[in-house]
């Protein structure tokens, strides 16, 4: 007896870019014997065998069932209108990286039942390719120009060419197509100029470029020296500032505590009526002493002549001070013994 079989072509593995549109064939043909309704299916196998098969869309009974695998909503649907004319190829649209595995196409219709699966991989183009320069770019150094795709399906592939000057690669580089660095040994200022990479895969490519500016080596001794001395300058400077501060600092702290600190014991200042009275005092006390000889003398010393130890002023500035009136000493209180002073009268006569 002879069975539904199907027709489609022995292409079972398909390769194709992100955002693109792919077609998985599944043609088939009935026989007389297949009387039974007529299904068609479409499933994701996992690629874990622990984890069960996902119906992504299916026709039956003259009906199309396409809401089973929300991530494939409006992007997976049946190539033909109607597929029991034979014909049930799926279309999947803006494809992703994530619609990658193995899909079979199952056509059931009692008694026939046939299958077929298919591998399919979504290959993501280079993208956001970055190309950068690593090393000292002075004569005689080892410059590495490298260059890194953000995105990418594996196996990429990175190669360097230059664009300006004579357009090939000086004769020391070295180029590594896997990691995309190229290595320039020994630098002169004729490998100068701008290089471009392309990185690419089975599906795309992708560029970037830079510019490689090989110069003189710059005399370090002379920056090493000029930044001492400058370290040294400004330390100087810094060191000179704050020894100012703390020397007016402790200017103002001296000048502060001799405003306000009172000193015990410094005497305090005699005032001139204090020192004119030690002076008569003195005076006093010696008249016991005195006899008629020598007190014709002590008369004669003005008042005005006691001596000032503490307040005594010019006289253009000070008013003459009048002495004081002194009283007649009282020699019987100071234990002397008194003296007649002779005095003459009126007439002439020593009385």
């Amino acid at each position: 007896t002879r069975s539904l079989t199907i027709t489609s072509a022995d292409q079972s593995m398909f390769e194709k870019a992100q955002g693109e549109k792919v077609t998985l064939p599944c043609t088939f043909e009935l026989s007389e014997e297949d009387e039974g309704p007529l299904d068609i299916e479409w499933v994701l196998i996992p690629a874990d065998n622990q984890k069960r098969e996902l119906i992504i869309i299916m026709y039956s009974v003259d009906r199309v069932y396409d809401q089973y695998y929300a991530a494939t909503t409006r992007r997976m649907q049946f190539s033909n209108l109607d597929p029991k004319s034979g014909d049930g190829s799926l279309d999947i649209l803006n494809l992703k990286a994530a619609d990658t595995g193995t899909y079979q196409c199952k056509v059931k219709k009692a008694p026939g039942v046939q299958s077929q699966k298919i591998q399919l991989t979504v290959l993501v183009k280079p993208a956001r390719t970055k190309c950068s320069i690593e090393g000292s770019q002075e004569i005689g150094k080892d410059v590495t120009l490298k260059c890194v795709s953000q995105e990418g399906s594996p196996l990429l592939s990175y190669d360097w060419r230059r664009v300006s000057g004579t357009q090939h690669l000086p004769a020391t580089s070295v180029l590594n197509k896997n990691t995309g660095e190229l290595l320039l040994k020994n630098a002169s200022q004729e490998y100068s100029g701008r290089y471009n990479c392309v990185a690419s895969n089975r599906v795309g490519t992708d560029e970037c470029s830079v510019e490689l500016n090989v110069t003189p080596p710059v005399n370090t001794a002379a920056i090493i020296v000029g930044a001492i001395i400058g370290t040294l300058l400004g330390l100087s400077v810094l060191c000179s500032i704050i020894f100012c501060f703390c020397k007016k600092h402790r200017e103002k702290k001296y000048e502060k505590e001799v405003h306000h600190d009172i000193r015990e014991d410094v005497p305090p200042p005699k005032s001139r009526s204090s020192t004119a009275r030690s002076y008569i005092g003195s005076n006093r006390s010696s008249l016991g002493s005195m006899s008629p000889s020598n007190m014709e003398a002590y008369t004669k010393t003005p008042y005005s002549q006691v001596p000032s130890e503490d307040f005594e002023r010019a006289p253009a500035q000070n008013p003459a001070f009048a002495p004081p009136k002194v009283a007649a000493p009282n020699l019987s209180r100071m234990g002397a013994v008194p003296v007649m002073i002779p005095a003459q009268s009126k007439d002439g006569s020593i009385v």
